[in-house]
């Protein structure tokens, strides 16, 4: 196996910056960082989703998410080596065949739904919005840096997945999604 840290602090980074695996040093805020930060954050709360779904009816959600936590970290590997390129348009074809197989299930979405119905729909759907959060962040680094297209593109479409699972979850478990009650109108 390849080098492992043995001494988890090293204090270089006690001045703001923080050391990418290239060797150069960038600041804790940049854009590369703040984008790697949320990536980690996502691959949390989808391990935090993952350890949930342990119901048998829940295994085909598990079985699709599982895999979608070493691309993340393919992801971050990719933000820590500036030009390296891991995800590639075969990984996204993967996770839209994912979002087709999961929602030929579920019913027509006629309503917005919220989070919530059971914990892990809320989780599924945190996963999601924190997606939507990377792939702000990732867009970010877009604008100022050259990155994979493809890991932004593998975003874009994890946090459809997520929604769909978060769906699926629902109908595989039996729990009603909650849907949203618009505020009613004042009366005349």
């Amino acid at each position: 196996m390849g080098y492992r840290l043995s001494k988890l602090y090293t204090r270089t980074g006690d001045a703001g910056t923080t050391g990418l695996a290239d060797g150069s040093r960038v600041g804790k805020d940049s854009p590369r960082i703040e984008a790697m930060g949320a990536v980690d954050e996502l691959n949390s709360c989808i391990g935090v989703l993952l350890a949930g779904l342990t119901s048998t009816a829940l295994q085909p959600v598990h079985v699709a998410l599982a895999p979608v936590q070493h691309r993340l970290f393919d992801i971050g590997g990719e933000l820590a080596i500036p030009g390296v390129n891991i995800i590639e348009a075969a990984d996204v074809t993967e996770l839209e065949t994912l979002i087709d197989g999961f929602n030929a299930e579920l019913p027509p979405l006629k309503e917005f739904i919220l989070p919530g119905g059971s914990l892990q729909i809320a989780q599924a759907h945190l996963a999601r919005s924190v997606c939507r959060r990377a792939e702000r962040r990732y867009q970010t680094l877009a604008g100022k840096e050259t990155i994979n297209p493809q890991a932004l593109a593998y975003l874009n479409r994890l946090s459809d997945l997520l929604f769909v699972t978060a769906r699926s979850i629902a109908r595989l478990d039996s729990t009603a999604e909650v849907l949203w009650q618009p505020k009613p109108k004042p009366a005349q």
